[in-house]
Formats: structure tokens, C-alpha cells, sequence
């Protein structure tokens, strides 16, 4: 946890082998977030070298599954093979992605609902 938000870095290929693993670190980090004064998860998925659709699906839930908590979720990720299935999927449109964690963490006036977030 950072003093401005609940951070999850992620690393290494996330697919239906992993994903419950980050599944639990995304659930307790929704947890404290809800605590926190930001109320505002960053998934950090700049180290990842896999994002499969069961890393796509944990992604979507921890952001529907915070939403619902009150709580915002903010993707960082810049790799083509984690934006791409965030694309063709249509969830650049729901999800909000930032290349960068100052960039995720520099979020001011922005809605857990997307608005404001960087175009893809």
C-alpha cells in the first residue's frame, strides 16, 4: 500500500494457472481500499510478460467488484499484448489505463465510472 493509493504490481504471465493467486491479491487489495482515503486500487501490470483472458477477466471483476464497494480501480499497463485484449474487447471503454503509475496515481477529478481516463 502507497500513501496515495492500494497498489498491485503484478509480474510474469497471468493465465489460468496464476490467476487465483492474483485473484486473492486483487480481493485483498479491494479490501484495503476500501479503508483508504483514496479508494482507489492501481493494478500495475507493466511487468507482466502473459495477460490471457483469465488475467482480462480478474482485471474486469476487480473493477466491477470495486465499483461496487465504492471503490476505483486504475489499470497501468503499455505493453501491445495486455492492450490489446483490453482493446478488441471493448474495455478500454470501461476499464481506465495509464502507461505509467505516476500517470494512474495523478488521476484528480476522475470517476470510478471512467471518466477521464486515458484514451487507448
Amino acid at each position: 500500500m502507497r500513501g496515495d493509493a492500494v497498489v498491485v504490481r503484478v509480474k510474469g504471465d497471468v493465465d489460468s494457472l496464476s490467476v487465483d493467486a492474483l485473484n486473492s491479491h486483487l480481493a485483498k487489495a479491494r479490501g484495503n481500499a476500501v479503508c483508504h482515503p483514496s479508494r482507489l486500487v492501481v493494478i500495475d501490470l507493466s511487468e507482466v510478460t502473459y495477460f490471457g483472458s483469465a488475467a482480462l477477466n480478474a482485471v474486469l471483476s476487480c473493477h466491477e467488484e470495486g465499483a461496487a464497494e465504492g471503490t476505483s480501480v486504475a489499470i497501468v499497463a503499455d505493453q501491445p499484448y495486455v492492450m490489446q485484449p483490453i482493446q478488441i474487447t471493448g474495455l478500454h471503454r470501461v476499464l481506465e489505463t495509464h502507461p505509467t503509475i505516476e500517470q494512474a496515481l495523478q488521476r484528480d477529478g476522475q470517476s470510478p465510472d471512467g471518466e477521464g481516463r486515458t484514451p487507448r
